[in-house]
């Protein structure tokens, strides 16, 4: 009965226009990308390609605050890792843990960040690893990890910074529901909250005594929008829920624009506003990677889509699709700004719309007023809490 009822459900999506635009609108921009990839080493001047840098323990150094002093003794630099609990997330985990991090796994479910947790320590034995449970798509589920982090980090006399952050969190949902705050639950897991968490771990980004990096996985779909109005109605994805057939594709794409739309507009704020050399910002591309990603699909419908980019030789392992994602993460400390994509330190361009500088401030403006009415609603409700208690 089961299998008839999912049988039903996928035919049920089959009719709808996302699932036409998932299946056919979605693979033309992947090849278009792996085009570009090749076009570059053949017809035009070839792009430089960006080798992975060495990564070293933080230096010695002693804290110049009023307090008493303190000396912070070399300490492994820190990365962390939003969506860690499968697929690509936790493929990264394990790879940066080899290279010298100490890896923050931050996801939804603390039972899967425990299993995570063994089979990478299974796998390396030397891994410093910690686990935090965090939901991008709720703001007070963002502070309360903020507020964890800060005290981990006191507790094991870590040096107070952050050196790597990947905003690796993401989800394809195919039925409209909202979060907390009233946000669609794609743009508020996808885009909305992985601003809102690089904007309240800046100040330990910036407080590193290395270079830090901020590293966004976007996706190869953003070619596929044409336009987009950078309105609190749009980026907060309520126009949506306005539709009687909720547009899953489209809004999946529009959060991988924002992210990447975020990307050059935080580059181009810390380089060339603040003259900043201390921080830089990528987003990557891993391509098209067997995850969980479709979890919501279909099964039948999202067992189809990897048997067809399989038989078209598109398709990846986590294992293979994180190539790019440590190159954007290990690249050389001074290189900001660039989208990585095909793997070997290579990068493409991504769409003209993502490089258009008005749209991105514009976003910018619009996601920051988002965050302050989160803070404020947040701040307000603890305030309450703290009364009422």
């Amino acid at each position: 009965m089961s299998l008839v009822k999912e049988l039903m459900r996928a035919l049920r999506f089959a009719c709808t226009f996302s699932f036409w635009r998932m299946g056919f609108f979605w693979t033309f921009p992947l090849i278009v990308s792996y085009i570009k990839l090749r076009a570059q080493s053949i017809f035009i001047q070839k792009k430089p390609t960006y080798p992975h840098c060495a990564v070293s323990p933080l230096p010695s150094m002693t804290s110049s605050s009023s307090t008493p002093c303190k000396t912070y003794g070399r300490r492994l630099p820190i990365c962390i890792i939003t969506g860690a609990t499968s697929g690509l997330g936790a493929a990264t985990a394990l790879a940066l843990s080899k290279e010298g991090f100490c890896v923050v796994l931050a996801g939804r479910s603390s039972h899967k960040l425990s299993k995570v947790i063994s089979d990478i320590r299974r796998q390396n034995k030397e891994a410093r690893l910690e686990g935090f449970e965090v939901d991008l798509s709720s703001f007070s589920s963002i502070m309360k990890f903020k507020k964890s982090l800060e005290k981990w980090l006191l507790e094991s006399d870590m040096h107070p910074s952050v050196q790597l952050l990947i905003n690796n969190a993401g989800i394809l949902a195919t039925t409209s529901q909202l979060t907390t705050e009233s946000h669609d639950r794609m743009m508020g897991t996808n885009y909305i909250g992985a601003f809102s968490l690089t904007e309240v771990l800046l100040p330990l980004l910036k407080n590193s005594p290395v270079p830090s990096r901020i590293v966004n996985v976007t996706s190869f779909t953003h070619r596929n929008v044409s336009s987009f109005r950078p309105d609190k109605k749009t980026v907060s994805g309520k126009r949506f829920s306005e539709i009687k057939n909720y547009p899953c594709a489209e809004i999946y794409e529009y959060s991988k624009l924002c992210l990447l739309l975020f990307s050059y507009e935080l580059h181009r704020q810390l380089h060339l506003t603040e003259g900043s050399q201390t921080i830089s910002v990528m987003a990557v591309d891993p391509g098209a990677v067997k995850t969980d990603i479709m979890r919501e699909v279909p099964w039948f419908i999202s067992q189809a889509a990897f048997i067809s980019l399989r038989y078209l030789g598109l398709l990846q392992s986590p294992k293979d699709g994180i190539s790019s994602m440590l190159d954007a993460a290990l690249a050389p400390p001074e290189t900001s700004g660039l989208y990585f994509f095909g793997g070997n330190g290579r990068t493409i361009d991504s769409s003209s719309l993502s490089y258009n500088p008005k749209l991105s401030r514009e976003l910018w403006a619009t996601s920051y007023d988002i965050f302050q009415d989160s803070l404020l609603n947040y701040n307000r409700v603890s305030v309450c809490s703290q009364k009422v208690d």
